[in-house]
């Protein structure tokens, strides 16, 4: 049990069987009343986020979240198969549980798994990858006097904005947080 006066932001409680993590918090002191803590909630499953206000000094629990590295192997159908790299134990993923990260994920590519208890509850993607642009059109003479992009798809199927000297072959590192390009690798 965690009391709420040690809340800090990304502190995963549990309230009512559901994991959250803390987005902000404020500690209030009303000049009239009993002081209370009013927090921002991120609900670990489903992504939502929800505002609470409660007692200071009261007691939740804290959620103990487990991270795995694992090893995305291929796609099964819906599923995503990964395996623990500890224990080469194989575990199917659905596309809600990985979420946005689907789009940047490649054959052999090492992913962090939480797991509350035996639920997987999140997938965190590394922040940068390197893909292989399968698509390009050419550049044109006289287009990088403008400083330009061009749409580019790569190898996953993901198509991003490119700086005119990216061609078709190249491999790139693009940041998942912004699906940007970062630079040519």
């Amino acid at each position: 049990m965690i009391s709420t006066n040690e809340f800090k932001t990304g502190l995963t409680i549990q309230i009512d069987g559901d994991v959250y993590t803390i987005v902000e918090f404020q500690h209030v002191k009303p000049g009239k009343g009993a002081a209370f803590v009013r927090t921002k909630l991120k609900n670990v499953k489903t992504g939502a986020i929800v505002e609470r206000k409660m007692n200071a000094g009261e007691k939740v629990p804290k959620a103990h979240v487990e991270r795995r590295e694992m090893q995305y192997l291929y796609k099964d159908g819906d599923l995503f198969v990964v395996m623990d790299n500890e224990s080469y134990e194989q575990t199917s993923l659905t596309v809600e549980q990985i979420g946005d990260g689907v789009k940047w994920l490649k054959e052999n590519m090492n992913l962090g798994v939480l797991f509350f208890g035996t639920t997987v509850i999140g997938v965190d993607i590394p922040n940068t990858v390197q893909l292989l642009v399968t698509q390009a059109d050419p550049a044109v003479k006289g287009d990088t006097a403008t400083g330009g992009s061009k749409p580019a798809t790569l190898e996953t199927g993901v198509i991003v904005q490119v700086p005119f000297f990216v061609n078709e072959g190249d491999l790139l590192i693009i940041d998942t947080r912004t699906g940007n390009y970062v630079q040519r690798a």
